[in-house]
């Protein structure tokens, strides 16, 4: 089975360089429209299911590739709601700089050993342990091509679990807004890539510009 990945599209907040975490930011006009593009790329493909985090964001960019795609099952599901950025959530890149210096720099440098500040903050080990959980559900119940609509943290965590990459790789991946991601479920192989991070279909061929709320 293939998973089809897509990262959900623009919000205001990603325009403005703001941490969303799970806040429930709906997309922006840019944001709608790059959803619709995906939507003609994708148009006639045959989907065992789609499948979507709960979040806004996430929810209409894969209403939008439903409406124009052939698929049986349209499923909600929690494991792959982005990472809770705990305190950061709604603040600006450059806030959390100066009220999190050092903070910031370890989730920019060593990933792997942050847990998001506050109570309710995740670190990206949480984020594996239920967005891998649901996904290898997904892989257990369908053999054809699964479309899964996601989120940055997520979407870079199950990158590399599935390429046997340590968390300490979450950067290396660059997963711009309605870009599509393919991976292979290969038996007795695990999974290889077969695309990342295409976003030709909205004019991005190869200029990927960086999010400062990431």
């Amino acid at each position: 089975m293939k998973f089809f990945v897509i990262r959900h599209g623009e919000t205001s907040w990603n325009a403005d360089g703001r941490f969303q975490g799970q806040m429930d930011v709906e997309l922006n006009v840019k944001g709608l429209e790059q959803a619709e593009l995906l939507a003609k790329r994708l148009a006639g493909h045959k989907f065992e299911a789609i499948i979507t985090s709960p979040l806004a964001r996430a929810e209409a960019t894969a209403k939008k590739i439903a409406e124009l795609s052939d698929y049986n099952d349209f499923i909600v599901d929690e494991g792959f709601t982005e990472i809770n950025h705990g305190d950061w959530e709604g603040r600006l890149a450059d806030e959390i700089a100066r009220e999190w210096t050092e903070t910031l720099v370890d989730w920019h440098t060593k990933p792997e050993t942050v847990k998001m500040p506050g109570d309710r903050g995740e670190s990206l080990e949480d984020v594996k342990e239920r967005a891998v959980k649901a996904a290898d559900a997904i892989a257990k119940r369908y053999t054809g091509d699964v479309l899964l609509v996601s989120h940055d943290a997520v979407i870079k965590v199950l990158l590399c679990h599935w390429l046997g990459a340590p968390l300490s790789s979450f950067w290396r991946f660059q997963v711009s807004n309605c870009s599509i991601t393919v991976v292979e479920a290969v038996p007795g192989k695990g999974f290889r890539m077969l695309l990342m991070g295409d976003a030709a279909h909205i004019g991005s061929a190869f200029d990927r510009p960086e999010q400062k709320g990431l």
